[in-house]
């Protein structure tokens, strides 16, 4: 399975390096308290925020696997490129991750003059979703938090986020988040498939500023009371086999107003090209759909 998930890994960024918005998307920029942020929209009706997930894009998490296309049908739909990632920009510094990244939803919702709308994150998406369900709920109308949990004690977390971090900036790319998305009880993926996949992804990426963005991440913990006292609508969305499903789990025992969706057979890399998570997240918006009243709304 080790050699599917690289293989896996491999095609979709093989298919992102050629690919480009289509013509039906609106590609533009904002700046985010002087970090430049790229976005792209589709689509008319109550609006559906994106964020992806971690060395990904707004194209290469929602884009290709059709995510965009499928809730543009019925929605207006926004996905942003997280700084550091993308066509975004790529700040060096730490300080500027962390919470500053829930903030560009923030400040982007502003710059659209949206005052509410529903949040899809997946991965690290995930976690920037659940801080801003908990940070700021009155500009959340409904949260899908896709591969994303959380932990009692997240000191293991932390030492993995330091160990990809460490990783990038020595040359040597996320073989360590690689090796611990590998489902239990399947093979690791090899030294030399580790390579390969590790020079595919550094062509796209600034190792530098993921290296911050993975560090910046413990600036996005929530607590326990927080998860107990939310009142935002909210589904979580992780593949059976995910190794991220621990955490999601734990996090569906203490969050209020949480439904838990598992994807069977997916792991964390094949979830989001599996068909079940857009029908998931299309179930998920027609059941919190919004207030005319408050769709029609800006700030």
């Amino acid at each position: 399975m080790s050699r599917l998930f690289v293989t896996s890994l491999l095609a979709i960024i093989t298919l992102f390096s050629s690919a480009s918005v289509s013509a039906q998307e609106k590609s533009q920029y904002f700046d985010s308290d002087g970090v430049k942020i790229h976005f792209v929209e589709k689509g008319e009706g109550e609006p559906v925020v994106l964020i992806h997930g971690f060395a990904a894009s707004a194209q290469m998490n929602w884009g290709l696997p059709g995510v965009i296309n499928a809730l543009a049908s019925d929605h207006h739909v926004i996905a942003l490129d997280n700084r550091g990632h993308g066509k975004s920009g790529k700040p060096h510094d730490v300080e500027k991750y962390g919470a500053n990244m829930p903030e560009d939803v923030i400040r982007l919702l502003d710059h659209l003059k949206i005052k509410k709308a529903h949040i899809v994150g997946y991965s690290m998406g995930g976690f920037i979703t659940t801080k801003l369900i908990t940070t700021y709920p009155e500009r959340v109308a409904s949260a899908v938090i896709g591969a994303a949990g959380w932990n009692e004690h997240p000191e293991p977390r932390f030492a993995l986020l330091d160990a990809i971090g460490d990783s990038l900036e020595a040359g040597t790319g996320i073989a360590p988040l690689m090796i611990a998305l590998t489902p239990e009880g399947q093979p690791k993926p090899t030294k030399a498939m580790l390579k390969a996949s590790n020079q595919m992804i550094m062509t796209m990426n600034d190792p530098l500023a993921l290296s911050a963005a993975i560090r910046g991440m413990r600036g996005m913990a929530v607590t326990r009371q927080q998860l107990e006292e939310n009142r935002v609508p909210a589904t979580a969305l992780v593949g059976a086999i995910d190794p991220l499903r621990e955490g999601v789990d734990e996090m569906a025992g203490v969050m209020s107003n949480l439904e838990l969706v598992l994807i069977d057979g997916a792991d964390h890399m094949t979830a989001i090209r599996n068909p079940k998570l857009v029908q998931a997240i299309r179930s998920h918006l027609r059941k919190h759909a919004m207030d005319p009243v408050t769709v029609g709304a800006t700030n």
